[in-house]
């Protein structure tokens, strides 16, 4: 089935065709792995509605990419809960281990690390989503283990190096 026809499939489940832009904007970003302006514009064309209520919906929610993304996009909740559990400390030992800074993708696109306002998951915090999945109750252990499997799907050797560790107080 092409985009069209699974947006219209889509569409076809709401009474009116403003209501079928979010699940447009996921076919389509599954489609095409981001959200550019062109494709916008036809999702907008294909719903017949205004491309401003596209545009709007596709820049403000945390799960549409109007760049691209690695092939594993490490959101990281930095809201109350998760901050007080830690996910400073994690961020910033992310960034040092992937060598990349947030709102980054690494140079060999396999990650992007993002920080999110709140994933809604407190009784597990830190919590991070990694595509559809979340990982809660984090810690640098439990980080390393998530990266290294996240890089074993990918296909790629495990550094033998012992990953850099924050210092307390950074």
């Amino acid at each position: 089935m092409t985009m069209r026809e699974e947006i219209e499939a889509a569409a076809a489940r709401y009474p009116s065709r403003r209501s079928a832009i979010m699940p447009a904007l996921l076919i389509a970003q599954k489609e095409h792995g981001h959200l550019p302006g062109a494709v916008l514009e036809e999702v907008a064309d294909i719903l017949g509605v205004e491309r401003i209520w596209v545009y709007e919906l596709a820049t403000f929610y945390t799960l549409f990419h109007t760049e691209p993304v690695g092939r594993f996009h490490l959101q990281l909740c930095d809201n109350v809960s998760c901050m007080l559990c830690g996910a400073e400390d994690l961020l910033r030992y992310l960034e040092a281990v992937l060598g990349t800074e947030k709102g980054e993708t690494t140079p060999d696109g396999l990650f992007t690390l993002s920080t999110v306002e709140c994933l809604g998951a407190c009784e597990v915090a830190p919590v991070m989503q990694v595509g559809d999945d979340y990982h809660g109750n984090l810690d640098i252990a439990r980080l390393e283990a998530l990266l290294e499997s996240l890089r074993a799907m990918a296909g790629q050797a495990v550094s033998a190096e012992p990953a850099p560790q924050p210092s307390a107080g950074e």
